[in-house]
């Protein structure tokens, strides 16, 4: 006679999730090659695509994993191209500033961190909108920059408009991706467990010996440099500099937006959510204002009736994690003879 009984497995990965990212290395490498076969036009609007996916994989890091929402990351994103800019204009080659200025503002991120990380909450949210007010009026100061009459990266003019476009894309491509990367293999670490320990529980996680302030401090300064970095390289595609474009808080609502619908705290959710954003903006984006509104308004229903967002709420129901960063229990069937 038999029985069948039931045992937890802890599993990672999966013969689905193993197939989704030998998929989605396929479609890196594709995207590489992609100006080969695309138009200008669309060379352009991938790059615009890119620079949307850095924005929302940094924001969801701290927030959805570190429990760190933030309403003034617009600051490192408006210091990344201020930064560019000031380097370009010592005499750096303006693809390499764009690199230094990134590094310069996680660098300046540190000293920050040190008194933004003790606020919790909506205090960090609100905190880090005045950062964002500051460096605004700050870099309005600078004579470079003539105020809000902006200046522009010139030294990109030494290119010429297709090599300008091509190298804009692939170093887009390139951030994106490494960062992706990089948050992915961070958040299969010790330092994924601890970062979510503490978005759960600061005291709790302290408790088991997690390195508080130093955790939070590393995705602070990370998602510094990964929002900088998309600064920069939106100068590099609009060449332009003014202030009040680049410290916008649309900057932050768009990472917001993007996370919120696709599923804060997922790693699939902000990737899907930039290609949906991208996607309505592509059509919408001339109506002015009330795409604007628009936007306001699905986030509003998306935190009132799917708070986990498009892939947290396919999560729950199917169990589908493409790229895994966590552990899961399974449950398995035994047979036993009796």
């Amino acid at each position: 006679m038999s029985a069948s009984s039931h045992r937890l497995v802890v599993e990672r990965w999966t013969p689905l999730s193993r197939f989704s990212v030998g998929l989605l290395v396929l479609g890196q490498l594709a995207l590489a090659l992609a100006p080969i076969v695309l138009d200008a036009g669309s060379v352009d609007r991938l790059t615009t695509l890119f620079i949307y996916g850095i924005l929302a994989l940094m924001w969801n890091a701290l927030a959805g994993y570190a429990g760190l929402v933030s309403v003034g990351h617009q600051a490192f994103f408006g210091l990344g191209a201020y930064a560019a800019v000031r380097i370009a204009d010592a005499g750096v080659s303006p693809y390499p500033a764009l690199l230094l200025a990134a590094a310069a503002v996680a660098l300046l991120s540190i000293p920050i961190s040190a008194f933004m990380l003790r606020l919790r909450g909506g205090e960090f949210a609100i905190g880090m909108w005045v950062i964002a007010a500051l460096s605004h009026l700050l870099v309005n100061l600078d004579t470079l920059v003539q105020g809000e009459t902006g200046t522009s990266l010139i030294s990109l003019q030494n290119y010429g408009a297709d090599e300008r476009r091509l190298t804009n894309y692939l170093l887009a491509l390139c951030t994106m991706v490494g960062l992706a990367w990089l948050v992915f293999f961070m958040l299969r670490s010790k330092t994924g467990a601890a970062l979510q320990a503490i978005r759960d529980s600061e005291e709790a996680a302290a408790s088991v010996g997690v390195k508080v302030m130093e955790t939070k401090r590393l995705i602070f300064v990370l998602s510094a440099f990964g929002c900088a970095a998309a600064g920069a390289l939106w100068l590099a595609t609009s060449v332009t500099f003014q202030p009040k474009t680049y410290f916008s808080v649309q900057w932050t609502a768009y990472m917001l937006f993007m996370v919120l619908v696709g599923g804060i705290g997922t790693f699939e959710g902000p990737i899907l959510g930039a290609v949906l954003f991208f996607t309505i903006e592509t059509m919408f984006g001339a109506t002015g204002v009330m795409y604007l509104i628009g936007l306001g308004v699905i986030a509003v229903l998306f935190a009132l009736f799917v708070p986990r967002g498009i892939w947290g709420a396919i999560d729950k129901k199917f169990g589908l994690e493409l790229l895994p960063v966590g552990f899961r229990l399974k449950s398995s069937r035994l047979g036993k003879n009796v």
